[in-house]
């Protein structure tokens, strides 16, 4: 990924002098640029997730984008991790060349409502100029991927259709599906820590959704398992209409089309150094894919599993885990909220309430380690701050946010 040389320094000047508005203006403009986008094309209601639309997320993940774009206009290479990640979210939900000038064109329209007299022809003019080359990078870097999916051995381009093998209840909240090609052909492997699109058309939906789902087991099984959470209806959101379809309507033997595997939070493998993991929730679920993974191809690495959960009964792959902590690098801790008599019981039940630096410091060995998390906004935010706390190296955290990204810094 080049400098951004095509743009004139009077261009990037005028980029650079807007970064203050962007941060003040940023979510009226990605809130506008949404819905006048997807009034004049409501086929790409068919591609976004309605849901992330109606509660903010997604406009606060655009705003973030665009801000650090135009912040680094100059420099786009000090932004690429995150180009990689939205990139690899794009292959996965299918969004092809053909869109950019759609968002191009409604991203300008909404930076000049919001803005209006301020938004001069002049700034109007150097943002359509960077939005192409910022389009461009990501229409290269998508078309690669592309590429990598469909040539890896058992790989495909866009959406491919799956039979759910089988369907396993693993709590009171989360549920597995086993998915295999209609096919009959290979499945592609997956790095520990990735997930697929799952496309369904739900009855008297107008538009498909498509959702994203870690996997949620070991690579080099020749099926794929995602563990879907049923999100209820809450006072801030109404219930989730993909998992809750899936929970209810999708039985075995049912199809469902799968996009090839994705994703940029993986577990690194060339690395021998001690592991931790941390989980809250269906954060889980990348996480139980990490680890079943080293204690199968790196048994002697020095391995520490954390989770959080409300209790027992919504505590997914517990079972699982206890054999996992038979083998001797391997170490299991659990938190629960609101823990039952049984739940005190538990072998591995290491502390009630919330996770904390203190009880975590007495439980992993070394802050010497890498430390991969996931689990609801409030969560990361604490174990981040946490390992901050207790000096663990940036290079060694490693977490990832289920749908638009946040920011766990604040």
């Amino acid at each position: 990924m080049g400098t951004t040389t095509s743009l004139s320094q009077k261009t990037i000047g005028i980029i650079k002098s807007t970064v203050p508005v962007l941060e003040k203006h940023g979510e009226q403009i990605t809130k506008r640029f949404y819905q006048s986008m997807l009034t004049n094309h409501p086929e790409l209601l068919n591609i976004f997730n309605h849901a992330n639309q109606k509660q903010g997320r997604q406009q606060k993940a655009l705003a973030a984008a665009v801000y650090a774009a135009a912040k680094h206009i100059d420099h786009l290479e000090t932004i690429l991790p995150a180009v990689q990640q939205i990139a690899h979210k794009h292959r996965s939900l299918g969004i092809k060349p053909e869109h950019y000038p759609i968002v191009g064109k409604y991203l300008l329209l909404a930076i000049k409502d919001v803005l209006q007299d301020a938004a001069t022809d002049e700034i109007i003019n150097a943002w359509a100029e960077a939005y192409e080359v910022i389009a461009d990078v990501f229409i290269k870097i998508e078309a690669q991927l592309y590429e990598e999916a469909a040539s890896k051995c058992g790989g495909w381009k866009d959406f491919r259709r799956f039979i759910v093998q089988k369907k396993v209840k693993e709590s009171d909240v989360i549920t597995s599906f086993y998915f295999i090609p209609e096919d009959g052909g290979e499945i592609s492997e997956y790095l520990p820590g990735q997930y697929v699109s799952v496309k369904v058309s739900i009855p008297g939906e107008k538009y498909t959704h498509i959702r994203q789902y870690s996997l949620s087991d070991a690579p080099g099984k020749g099926y794929y398992r995602i563990s879907v959470k049923r999100e209820a209806a809450t006072a801030d959101k109404p219930a989730g209409i993909v998992s809750n379809y899936l929970h209810d309507h999708v039985q075995e033997g049912d199809v469902l089309e799968l996009s090839a595997p994705a994703g940029v939070f993986t577990l690194d493998m060339t690395k021998e150094t001690p592991v931790v993991f941390i989980s809250g929730g269906v954060g889980i679920t990348p996480l139980f894919s990490m680890a079943s993974t080293v204690v199968s191809r790196q048994p002697n690495r020095q391995t520490t599993f954390i989770h959080a959960a409300v209790n027992g009964n919504v505590h997914a792959f517990d079972q699982e885990l206890r054999r996992l902590a038979e083998h001797p690098a391997f170490s299991y801790h659990v938190c629960y909220q609101s823990p039952s008599v049984e739940d005190r019981k538990h072998p591995y039940f290491g502390k009630e309430g919330f996770i904390d630096l203190p009880w975590m410091q007495t439980v992993i060995p070394a802050k010497e380690a890498d430390f991969y998390f996931c689990g609801p906004l409030p969560f990361m935010k604490t174990v981040y701050h946490s390992l901050k706390e207790w000096g663990v190296a940036d290079e060694n955290i490693h977490y990832e946010f289920f749908g638009p990204a946040g920011d766990l810094t604040k």
